[in-house]
């Protein structure tokens, strides 16, 4: 039985660390549609194409190659990108890429076809209301924008990437509003998706609460 699992919400809700631990205990395919997004920004970036403007990021679409390997690496026409899409400068831009409906369309087509031969868990911002709408499963997970922002800048370093706590908040609260506020598949919960607020959860909450829906949704299947 195939089944497919979304994760929606804003950046830094805890999405991928939760998604990726819950495919991990149930053996699933994580598809983290972020780090795609990522790559993409982050060869703009290295082109020196301003990721404003559309047209001239468009362009590339054919010479863009990302490959999600086992581990969470992350490689843009073969080079290892894993650390750089985590750069502050790219997370600066890449609620503009992911606004870009022929970026989209291009990454949307990929993302699918990895969920039509696994079960796969994918987290993102549009999964359960474009990418996958007809997921078994759709989780959206939220938290405040000041939670969000002490984990954002907590993580980066512990990867050694320089930022301010204040920074990290401005940037995220940025993104918050271009991810719901663009034209072509916004950010916002799918009407059937079971909303999660971690503001004051563990990871190991939230992994529990999402295995916990999964479990209860294979028995109702089974029956």
């Amino acid at each position: 039985m195939r089944i497919s699992v979304a994760i929606d919400g804003p950046a830094a809700a805890g999405k991928s660390t939760v998604a990726k631990e819950v495919a991990k205990r149930l053996g699933y395919t994580y598809i983290d549609t972020g780090a795609m997004y990522r790559a993409f920004t982050y060869y703009v970036l290295k082109q020196g194409i301003d990721p404003q403007i559309e047209i001239a990021c468009n362009q590339l679409i054919p010479e863009v190659k990302i490959e999600l390997k086992p581990g969470g690496t992350v490689l843009c026409n073969g080079e290892d990108v894993t650390k750089q899409i985590r750069e502050p400068y790219v997370s600066a831009s890449v609620s503009y890429i992911a606004s870009y409906k022929q970026i989209r369309l291009a990454l949307v087509e990929q993302q699918r076809k990895l969920a039509e031969v696994a079960c796969v868990v994918m987290d993102g911002r549009d999964i359960g209301t474009y990418v996958l709408p007809n997921a078994d499963i759709k989780i959206f997970q939220i938290a405040s924008v000041e939670t969000r922002a002490v984990r954002r800048y907590e993580e980066n370093l512990s990867k050694g990437i320089a930022c301010t706590l204040e920074s990290v908040e401005e940037d995220l609260r940025k993104r918050d509003y271009i991810d719901s506020h663009r034209d072509f598949a916004p950010l916002k919960p799918a009407p059937d998706s079971i909303l999660i607020d971690t503001s004051f959860m563990s990871v190991e909450e939230v992994v529990a609460r999402i295995i916990d829906i999964i479990e209860k949704k294979l028995i109702g299947i089974q029956k």
